[in-house]
């Protein structure tokens, strides 16, 4: 009982002593509201109408008002009731494609299962009106005018990332592609130009064996769902790899150079902005010069960034 009581008792302590230190890193910190979330917004060029696609760090952006709802919130705010907000919220108990696909017992269902992206992802499946699609490992949320058009599709898609996917659909919709307080790094995006490429890709980054997974859809049946998972021995070598800071500035300043991205500060966080056709288009451009976003330093130095100049680009 005296153990129990004195656990209690440091738990309730360590408690306190974290709230204080939340306390004052509160009052440390600049106050970021929604207002200036919308003005940030609209400087990176998001406009009533717009279908986006959300990728960002809720940290980079600073301390918001209200938490991640609010950033959420001014999201919805400046594309509209005609426009269409797209947030990857993917499960992967597992940690990586591969490893989900070989759980025992594993069935997705959107009725229960969140994401493990992190706090914005986990706060828009909260919000009324969202559809989300039927995938085990990569699902995807939006709300607005094209949320279902863009989700409803998934499970029968016959790859991840390709034809019929989410990733496929903003690309038709002409939508665009954004970054909250984040490099060119962790943009599942890439993934739609090597599922459309298939045996085209340069590197096979795509294992050989199919899965097909179970998962619940929103009736509560049960469907199966075609997974081919990404290889692992390639990860180290891609963009979002930790020591690949190289490639996440070759093509941040390539993009930049090809007058591609728009950039703006959304709260405290760096920001940009591209069209998803825009980006589709030149990733492929890229690939027929010999670049990837797997590409190593050595194939980066074959191929230096050209000024537009350069290019006839005006």
């Amino acid at each position: 009982m005296l153990a129990r009581t004195k656990a209690f008792v440091k738990s309730l302590l360590a408690r306190r002593h974290q709230a204080k230190r939340a306390d004052a890193l509160r009052a440390s910190r600049r106050l970021i509201t929604k207002t200036e979330l919308r003005s940030g917004l609209e400087s990176l060029g998001i406009r009533a109408g717009d279908t986006v696609m959300l990728h960002s760090s809720l940290k980079s952006i600073g301390y918001v008002d209200g938490g991640p709802r609010t950033v959420l919130e001014a999201l919805v705010d400046a594309v509209g009731p005609s426009g269409t907000l797209v947030v990857p919220t993917y499960w992967l108990p597992g940690g990586t494609i591969l490893a989900t696909c070989k759980l025992d017992g594993y069935v997705f269902d959107p009725r229960k299962h969140g994401s493990h992206l992190g706090r914005l992802p986990s706060e828009f499946l909260t919000f009324d009106g969202i559809a989300r699609s039927i995938h085990p490992t990569h699902s995807v949320a939006a709300i607005g005018r094209h949320a279902r058009d863009v989700t409803e599709r998934h499970h029968l898609a016959p790859s991840i990332f390709g034809e019929g996917s989410p990733w496929e659909r903003v690309h038709a919709l002409d939508g665009k592609v954004i970054g909250l307080g984040i490099s060119m790094g962790p943009v599942t995006f890439y993934h739609l130009i090597e599922d459309r490429m298939l045996d085209r890709f340069p590197l096979p980054v795509r294992l050989d064996t199919e899965y097909r997974l179970p998962c619940l859809d929103w009736n509560g049946q049960r469907v199966e769902v075609p997974v081919v998972p990404l290889d692992p021995r390639f990860m180290p070598q891609r963009i979002d790899a930790p020591k690949r800071d190289d490639l996440r500035d070759y093509f941040r300043d390539e993009f930049d150079a090809r007058g591609l991205l728009s950039w703006a500060d959304v709260g405290e966080g760096r920001s940009w902005s591209i069209p998803a056709r825009d980006f589709a288009a030149h990733l492929e451009t890229l690939i027929g010069e010999g670049i990837t976003w797997y590409s190593t330093a050595e194939e980066l130095a074959r191929r230096p960034i050209r000024p537009r100049a350069d290019t006839g680009i005006s």
